[in-house]
């Protein structure tokens, strides 16, 4: 049975044009809710919109169909003019199962849409997602806009003409139903989904057909069941820069950072690392491109892996390894023996819920105090993080630039979120980006010595790849003499040595930040990775009640930016949002000693725009 709802005087109704929409697509884990998705955004980027995404995996490899721990969701907030977030709570839901259903209403507000598969709404699959009645009959749902489609039966008929479509094939094709229905509400091209169906399946006649006669029926029943009421449009964005852009994830630009770096320094990349969610994405991409001087190395463990990065730099390429929370416990050794031969080397930290396998699906942003800290001996380095899906790319050449020219590992903070959501990308130009300069030391000096362990006025030691022509030095973990590298245990040494190191991280050239202030504000909203587009759009908020507020973000986590402590203490009160338990605040504490409000969330999902709106309002007693 499918459930319509028309106006009163039962005509049709005009498009109605809104600035914005959200929608979130949720079901099984293999029911394709990030493939139809993932279609959806790439329509709405050709269509001209901003937007910004939000992926949600379960945990379990594959947990038991129908049950709320099995769940996906992926969900798009898109504009006519600039947004910051993939937005807080949905215009509309598109329900699966009843599972999916369960999961996510209690971030609908009332009066939002449902979009449901009725025919899933099984007594079995109503038991297995905790429901004693269907929520579909008991009243438990009046409060919303809810449109009921036999989205099986309806592919099942797309699928008569379909010769060789199987039962489980047209289960599989629900999805593909379901956008083409979800694209005819929101007025999308439906002709950027047809084209992928053709290349996607293009050695697959039957499942080619299928997911086309599912797209198809799904667009044509929104035309004709005038489903809630009317067919809603968003304008494409007019507040954008013009240029060439893409839709990318965090993982693709961080990848194209590191291309970058690696072109720009001249210099062959090398990553090694372990499969880990949710940082394999970044060997998989990588691995890809081996016809650009890249190496991709899927190690055994998390040592190895670090360990192969750390030799590759050594010999001169560009060493890199990619890992989360957990994997970073393990690399901490190696990092320190690189902080030590003073070499570079990335280390890339995805990070996720934790502690221990936590949520490992999850976001957070709580690895920061082991990425400032978590060494043994005095071992400081640099930490920078990325902000925004398409900063990472800025970010990786960041780290790279700092790595190579300072001769340092560094750690870049990235997170789930970052990771795994899509923005519209302008893609830069080749020629803005800077070169990186790895200054080898190929010829023998003057006076005959190579020291390997001298210095310039940066503190930066050179370095020569092994076997160059008399330029033969020792290298390893133990102290080292200053100048010559020769192994000391001279106690004097050792503190000298220490401060030097510590000297050349601290004396790294960082942009000062940048603050985006109204006049006369009194607050300032601080924040560091991923905040940044939740923060961005709070201030936008305030800003419209009338408050003057003033906001920026760190990228730089150690060394600080130079002017940080000034534009600390410029502001009556400070407000510092982070998914954490206060980490940056502390450190901020400690360093400045000026007192920062922390606003702070754990529960494994990005920061709000609602919720950072409502933290600098009980900051300013408003």
């Amino acid at each position: 049975m499918t459930t319509v709802e028309r106006n009163q005087s039962g005509t049709d109704h005009q498009p109605e044009e809104r600035e914005s929409v959200i929608v979130r697509f949720a079901g099984d884990s293999g029911d394709g809710m990030q493939l139809a998705g993932g279609r959806f955004a790439d329509a709405t980027a050709m269509a001209g919109n901003d937007l910004a995404t939000l992926p949600n995996f379960p945990a379990e490899i594959r947990a038991p169909a129908d049950t709320l721990g099995g769940v996906s969701s992926f969900q798009i907030h898109f504009a006519s003019r600039d947004i910051a977030t993939p937005g807080d709570s949905p215009n509309i839901l598109v329900a699966m199962n009843p599972a999916a259903l369960r999961a996510n209403i209690g971030d609908l507000e009332k009066g939002a849409a449902i979009l449901v598969n009725e025919d899933a709404f099984t007594k079995r699959a109503l038991m297995k997602a905790g429901y004693e009645t269907s929520p579909l009959d008991d009243g438990s749902l009046d409060g919303f806009q809810v449109t009921r489609v036999s989205m099986t039966e309806m592919v099942t008929r797309a699928a008569e003409d379909v010769e060789g479509a199987t039962t489980r094939d047209i289960q599989k094709s629900r999805n593909i139903f379901a956008l083409g229905l979800v694209s005819w509400m929101y007025d999308r091209p439906a002709e950027v989904t047809q084209k992928w169906i053709e290349g996607k399946f293009a050695k697959s006649p039957v499942l080619r057909d299928l997911n086309l006669a599912a797209l198809r029926a799904g667009y044509a029943y929104g035309e004709t069941a005038e489903l809630v009421g009317t067919q809603i449009t968003v304008p494409a964005a007019n507040d954008v820069p013009p240029g060439l852009y893409r839709n990318v994830n965090g993982t693709q630009t961080l990848v194209m950072g590191l291309l970058a770096a690696s072109i720009r320094s001249g210099m062959n990349l090398v990553l090694a690392a372990y499969p880990i969610t949710p940082a394999t994405d970044i060997l998989h991409e990588l691995s890809r491109r081996g016809g650009h001087g890249v190496r991709t190395i899927q190690a055994e463990d998390e040592i190895a892996a670090v360990g192969m990065a750390l030799g590759a730099s050594y010999g001169g390429a560009l060493g890199v390894t990619s890992t989360s929370g957990p994997g970073m416990d393990l690399k901490a050794e190696t990092i320190g023996l690189a902080v030590m031969l003073e070499l570079p080397l990335v280390v890339i930290d995805v990070q996720r819920s934790g502690p221990s396998t936590g949520m490992p699906t999850k976001q957070e942003q709580s690895d920061l105090m082991m990425a400032l800290y978590g060494r043994h001996g005095e071992a400081p380095l640099p930490v920078v993080a990325a902000s925004t899906p398409g900063q990472a790319f800025e970010a990786a050449i960041e780290a790279c630039r700092i790595a190579v020219e300072y001769r340092t590992p560094v750690i870049l903070l990235s997170d789930n979120f970052i990771a795994n959501s899509t923005e519209p990308w302008l893609v830069p130009s080749a020629a803005d980006i800077p070169a990186i300069d790895q200054n080898l030391t190929t010829e023998i000096p003057a006076d005959g010595d190579f020291l390997p362990y001298a210095r310039d006025e940066r503190l930066v030691r050179p370095i020569a790849i092994p076997g160059t022509p008399g330029l033969q030095h020792r290298i390893g973990g133990l102290e080292k003499e200053e100048g010559t590298g020769n192994i000391s245990y001279d106690g004097p040494n050792h503190e000298r040595m220490s401060q030097i190191r510590a000297g050349k991280i601290a004396g790294i050239d960082v942009p000062d930040v940048e603050v985006d202030a109204d006049e006369g504000a009194e607050v300032l909203i601080l924040g560091w990775g991923s905040s940044a587009g939740a923060i961005r759009a709070g201030v936008r908020r305030v800003r419209q009640r009338g408050i003057p507020v003033a906001r920026t973000h760190l990228h730089h986590l150690n060394p600080l930016p130079a002017n940080l402590g000034e534009v600390l203490r410029s502001y009556k009160q400070v407000l510092l949002p982070e998914m954490n338990a206060g980490q940056l605040s502390k450190v901020l504490r400690a360093e400045y000693l000026v007192d920062i409000k922390s606003h702070t969330n754990l529960q494994g999902r990005p920061l709000r725009a609602a919720e950072i709106e409502t933290a600098i309002l009980e900051v300013l007693g408003a």
